[in-house]
């Protein structure tokens, strides 16, 4: 039988800066960072309480990394609260929040371009 999705793998360009990123304005926990070859760690992060990680690989390793774009969505209680609180601390806002009939939704970047939904849905 299959579990919960252990990790999601997000391209990105500078592993520190988006260490950084994760760890300090999105607020996630580090789970997991160790090596992955010279030039390179294995880093997991992920929401506090979280079962699935988010790999911060290094798009120099993957020559195909644009077309490996991660759809990920978090669930949060409150989509208006958490975006005004993370557009203050200069999160991109590329979807604002929109009532939707299951929920509302948002969109959150970080500093690769990566997009992430926010839903008000809860887990099933």
């Amino acid at each position: 039988m299959l579990g919960p999705i252990k990790t999601v793998g997000i391209y990105v360009q500078d592993q520190q800066k988006s260490l950084e990123f994760y760890t300090q304005i999105l607020e996630f926990e580090l789970r997991r960072s160790m090596p992955m070859g010279p030039s390179a760690n294995w880093i997991e992060v992920a929401p506090r309480g979280a079962q699935t990680c988010l790999v911060l690989y290094p798009r120099a390793m993957m020559t195909n990394w644009e077309q490996l774009q991660p759809s990920v969505v978090f669930q949060c209680d409150n989509v208006d609260e958490t975006c005004e609180k993370l557009a203050a601390r200069g999160v991109g806002i590329p979807m604002k929040p929109t009532p939707m009939p299951w929920g509302t939704f948002a969109k959150i970047a970080d500093p690769d371009g990566n997009e992430f939904g926010l839903t008000s849905q809860r887990l099933a």
